[in-house]
C-alpha cells in the first residue's frame, strides 16, 4: 500500500525539487492549490496537489482517476481553458502544475470592475463550447472556477473532481451536505438536484443553465432564485429552480435589458430539452455591451487535430469515462459480421454486446444501451436508443434506462445520423464521433 504524507507547504518550500511555493492561493474538500516558481524555468504557475491524506483509503483510486481526467481535460487546445502544463506527486499525493491566472476569479474582476461582462461572458461560452465539443461536461461551473488570465481573458478551470463529485453526492440528497459542497447548488439546475429518468446522463444544457445563473449573479449581485444564506434556504431555492421562479425585475435596471432577459430566460428554463441547447447557440445571444471592441475569435476557437471527415469510415472514441481514449472503428467492425447491426451497452456477465461499455464507478448505462445500424442505401451510421430482446416469449425493443443522447438532444427508437463532430451520450460516458 502506498503511504500518504499530510502535505503543508509554506512560502518559501520546494516541492518535488522543483517548485518553490510564492503563496497558497484556495483549498477545498479534495484539493489544495500554490502560486509557484519553476525554478528550471523562472515560470509563474499554479500547483495543485490531490489531498489523498484527506480522503478515505476506499475512495482514493476513484479519485486519482478522476484528478488524472483534469489533466488530460487541460491538454485541449483552446484559448478560453486553463491549461495543465505537467503531473508529478509528492509525498505520496498526486499533483498538477498549471497555467497560473493573475487576475483572480471572475466575481473578484467584477467587483473591481476590471472586466467588461459582455465579453467575459462569449470567452465562457467558448469555453464551454471547446470542453463539449471534446466530449466534457464542467459540471461546476460557478464563478471560483472562472479565472481571469494576463492578458484579461476569462478561462475556465477546475474541470475535474468538483464536478464528478458534486454530481454524486447530489444523488444522495440535499441533507447533511458538506459546506464546501453546498455553495455549489446555487448553480446546479433542476435535473442535476433532483435527478429522474434521462436526468443521470450528464448533458452540456447543465453547463448552460449553471453559465444563466452566475451570469445573472454578476450583472446584479445576487442569486436569481433567492437567498442562498443557510441549508434552510436550500430546499426553497431548489424548489424555484425547478419551477423557473427568478426575479427578473433586477436585470430591467442595466443596459441592454432586453437581450439580458432573453439569454437569461433561455438558460435558465427548467426543462433542459426547451435550454438553450450549445454554447454556440448562446454566443450568438450574447448581448453587447458597446464599451469594449475587443475582439472575440470565432465558435471554432479549438485546435482540434481529428477528422471531420470520414474518408475510411466512422469510428467511436470515448472521451469521458473509464475508458478513456478507447477507439472502435465502425466500418472495420462489420468485416466480420454478418449482419449490419452493432450493439452497444454496460459490460455484464448477463447480456454481450459489440462493444461493451467499462462502468464501475456508476450505474448509468443500460445493458442494453444503443444499437448502431448501418444505411447501406444513404452510407451513413444511424444511433438508435435501446435493443432488441430476443430472450422474450415475445422478442421486443426494449429501451435504455437513462436515455441515449446524441449532442444534447434524446435519440428515439426512430434513431438519428451521426457525423463525425457528434458527442455520443450514455450515463456519465462520453463519445466523439469521428471519421478516419
Amino acid at each position: 500500500m502506498q503511504i500518504v504524507e499530510r502535505c503543508d507547504y509554506h512560502v518559501g518550500d520546494v516541492i518535488s525539487s522543483r517548485y518553490r511555493v510564492e503563496r497558497l492561493l484556495g483549498e477545498g474538500t479534495f484539493g489544495i492549490v500554490y502560486k509557484v516558481t519553476d525554478q528550471k524555468n523562472g515560470g509563474e504557475n499554479a500547483l495543485k496537489i490531490l489531498k489523498l491524506w484527506a480522503i478515505p483509503i476506499e475512495e482514493r483510486e476513484l479519485l486519482i482517476k478522476r484528478f488524472d481526467r483534469e489533466y488530460e481535460t487541460g491538454l485541449i487546445k483552446s484559448d478560453y481553458l486553463v491549461h495543465t502544463r505537467s503531473k508529478g506527486e509528492t509525498k505520496g499525493n498526486p499533483f498538477i502544475v498549471m497555467d497560473f491566472c493573475p487576475g483572480g476569479d471572475l466575481q473578484n474582476a467584477v467587483r473591481k470592475h476590471a472586466i467588461d461582462i459582455s465579453i467575459a461572458a462569449k470567452e465562457i461560452l467558448h469555453g464551454l463550447h471547446d470542453l463539449h465539443s471534446n466530449g466534457k461536461v464542467h459540471r461546476d461551473l460557478k464563478p471560483e472556477n472562472v479565472l481571469i488570465g494576463a492578458d484579461g481573458k476569462a478561462m475556465l478551470t477546475d474541470f475535474g473532481i468538483a464536478g464528478d463529485q458534486n454530481n454524486r453526492l447530489t444523488r444522495m440528497g440535499i441533507v447533511g451536505i458538506p459546506k464546501q459542497i453546498f455553495g455549489t447548488f446555487a448553480y446546479m439546475p433542476p435535473e442535476q438536484a433532483n435527478p429522474r429518468r434521462g436526468n443521470a446522463t450528464v448533458l452540456p444544457t447543465t453547463d448552460i443553465f449553471s453559465f444563466g445563473v452566475m451570469m445573472y449573479e454578476m450583472l446584479v449581485g445576487v442569486l436569481p432564485f433567492g437567498p442562498l444564506e443557510t441549508e434552510r434556504d436550500l430546499p426553497a431555492y431548489v424548489y424555484n429552480g425547478k419551477n423557473g421562479k427568478w426575479n427578473r425585475e433586477p436585470i430591467t435596471r442595466i443596459n441592454n435589458c432586453n437581450g439580458w432577459l432573453y439569454l437569461l430566460e433561455r438558460c435558465l428554463d427548467p426543462d433542459f430539452s426547451s435550454r438553450i441547447q450549445s454554447a454556440a447557440e448562446a454566443i450568438k445571444i450574447v448581448p453587447e455591451s458597446g464599451l469594449n471592441h475587443k475582439y472575440i475569435p470565432g465558435i471554432s476557437s479549438s485546435n482540434d487535430s481529428w477528422s471531420h471527415t470520414a474518408v475510411n469510415g466512422i469510428l467511436l472514441r470515448i472521451m469521458e469515462g473509464e475508458e478513456y481514449g478507447r477507439v472502435c472503428k465502425l466500418n472495420d467492425m462489420l468485416n466480420g459480421i454478418i449482419c449490419r447491426v452493432i450493439t452497444m451497452g454496460r459490460k455484464s456477465d448477463t447480456w454481450r454486446n459489440i462493444i461493451d461499455l467499462k462502468e464501475e464507478e456508476s450505474h448509468f448505462v443500460s445493458r442494453k444501451q444503443c444499437t448502431l445500424e448501418w444505411n447501406n442505401q444513404k452510407m451513413v451510421w444511424i444511433i438508435r436508443d435501446g435493443q432488441w430482446d430476443l430472450t422474450d416469449t415475445v422478442p421486443s425493443w426494449k429501451p435504455s434506462l437513462n436515455g441515449t443522447y446524441l449532442n444534447s438532444s434524446e435519440v428515439d427508437t426512430q434513431g438519428a445520423e451521426i457525423t463525425p463532430g457528434d458527442i455520443i451520450t450514455v450515463g456519465d460516458i462520453k463519445i466523439r464521433v469521428e471519421g478516419y
